[in-house]
């Protein structure tokens, strides 16, 4: 059975969010350690890392991943903002490190006026520099494909690929692949010869060891679309072949999945974590 898991809110301690993934049987969860949408941060506290460790080993919660602030764009054309960035993403790590979890999650960033050649090496500088200002750390970067807005970066794995291939320490960084974005991007997924192609262009152009993470998504937008807008499982134009053929494949049963989708209930009064957690299990046929 794959590990399976999602996005939940720290609102009320880091640990809350544990227990809340606890409750619906969740083996992975995904958190921010600050507000993602500021700069600042409250330093984390020892109690709190000590409440944190105890809720995850409570629970048995498997994996845990971070990811990081909106605000960051590695591939700002400006300094300022490029700095900024820089500086965001190792306190980042800071704090997933703090709390043990072994992975941040972020997007490579928007060149907007830059080339797109020009763009990646600036997210490969970023990164370099985020190395270097952080040390050895205990939290190591995964790069997330993205739907390919604008001039975000990430809608292509040959994209991932020039990024790394940039990086002093390029055995640090991972990546994290959602479903949403590939097939906003234009990777269609929804037939086995389609699910095996996109795999090989994976493993070809970044190797399958660098896969660390999934996040789990519909999408309300059609293939090709380059539009992010996460959707329910089974509701959205990714409809349920893709995550049938994603639970049951034998090379993914130990990769750490977390869903990002709307949170709230159904119809029914039923939490949607639940009903996409329900809806991807059963999808398991071995």
């Amino acid at each position: 059975m794959p590990l399976l898991g999602a996005h939940m809110s720290i609102a009320g301690g880091y640990y809350k969010a544990l227990d809340a993934a606890g409750a619906l049987g969740m083996e992975t969860c995904q958190v921010f350690t600050k507000n993602n949408n500021q700069w600042r941060a409250k330093e984390i506290t020892k109690a709190e890392i000590g409440q944190f460790a105890d809720s995850r080993q409570k629970h048995n919660i498997q994996h845990v991943l971070s990811h990081a602030s909106y605000l960051i764009n590695m591939a700002a054309e400006a300094d300022e903002l490029w700095n900024k960035s820089v500086e965001g993403l190792v306190v980042e790590l800071q704090r997933a490190a703090a709390l043990s979890i072994p992975h941040v999650v972020v997007h490579p960033g928007a060149g907007v006026k830059l080339t797109e050649e020009a763009a990646i090496a600036r997210v490969s500088a970023a990164i370099n520099r985020v190395h270097d200002l952080a040390g050895e750390v205990g939290s190591q970067i995964l790069l997330e494909n993205t739907a390919g807005q604008g001039t975000t970066l990430g809608r292509r794995f040959e994209q991932l690929a020039a990024i790394i291939a940039g990086v002093k320490l390029e055995h640090r960084v991972g990546v994290c692949i959602d479903t949403c974005h590939a097939f906003a991007a234009g990777y269609p997924l929804g037939t086995l010869p389609a699910y095996t192609a996109m795999w090989n262009e994976f493993d070809t152009l970044l190797g399958r060891d660098r896969l660390k993470a999934m996040h789990l998504n519909d999408s309300k937008k059609p293939l090709g679309s380059r539009v992010d807008r996460h959707e329910h499982i089974g509701h959205g134009a990714l409809g349920l072949e893709p995550f049938r053929l994603l639970m049951n494949d034998v090379r993914l049963q130990q990769t750490p999945m977390y869903l990002e989708t709307e949170k709230a209930e159904n119809d029914d009064g039923e939490p949607w974590d639940a009903v996409n957690l329900r809806t991807l299990r059963e999808l398991v046929t071995g």
